[in-house]
């Protein structure tokens, strides 16, 4: 699914995979994409991404919950973040200006920088699968995309999480796991243009039984049916 402020598109699809977030986003997608680190967004140009916060603190909280080295360098990750979110409340809140905003993290991130080159640079075994390991392959990981986890604090208005996005799916969710899905591409079609039209029109505090029957009427008549996007 991909969401935004005024329109959420769904999907049923056979697996999460590259192709699958291609043919929901096209190809040439040019816009900016605010996800999980999930290799199947790796098509896109890093610039065009914002990692999720509430994914990487999950992934901090890990490392600190590991022994040796990994537990005060995931102690020191939590930390950072803990501060870059203090400062981000007070954004919302009114009582930080943006630009001041930025100039405050800019310590923060070469802090953050340094901390998750010092887990990269610590050597492992090819293929080893120590807790040491994880923390080291993910630690390298975040670096190749770092200019992923602070676009948000290059363009006013982005979001450093997609929690809009979790709690959206959410319902998709719980009624597949009730219903155990769709049968048929047909069903498929239509569960996601069902959730795709109600989840659009909750966002515009749009009457969704007045679009839907607005719709069966233009279907009967042969008349052009209103339309998903906002008046």
């Amino acid at each position: 699914m991909a969401v935004t402020p005024l329109v959420t598109l769904f999907q049923v699809m056979l697996a999460r995979s590259t192709e699958a977030a291609q043919s929901l986003l096209g190809e040439k997608f040019s816009g900016i994409l605010n996800s999980d680190r999930y290799n199947a967004y790796n098509w896109l140009n890093v610039s065009q991404r914002q990692l999720c916060w509430a994914h990487l603190k999950r992934e901090f909280t890990k490392i600190s919950e590991r022994k040796g080295v990994s537990r005060q360098l995931g102690t020191d990750l939590l930390s950072q973040q803990k501060r870059l979110f203090r400062l981000w409340a007070k954004v919302r809140d009114g009582t930080l200006s943006f630009e001041n905003f930025q100039a405050a993290v800019l310590p923060l991130r070469e802090r953050l920088k340094k901390l998750l080159q010092q887990g990269a640079d610590s050597q492992i075994a090819h293929r080893k699968k120590t807790p040491l390991a994880h923390t080291v392959r993910t630690c390298r990981q975040l670096l190749k995309v770092e200019p992923a986890l602070c676009l948000f604090v290059a363009i006013e208005g982005l979001e450093p999480t997609n929690n809009a996005a979790e709690r959206a799916i959410r319902p998709a969710v719980l009624w597949r796991k009730n219903s155990f899905g769709s049968q048929r591409e047909e069903g498929s079609v239509f569960v996601s243009r069902m959730l795709t039209v109600i989840t659009s029109l909750r966002s515009q505090n749009r009457n969704i039984l007045e679009f839907m029957t607005d719709a069966v009427r233009a279907n009967r008549k042969g008349t052009t049916p209103p339309s998903l996007l906002p008046q």
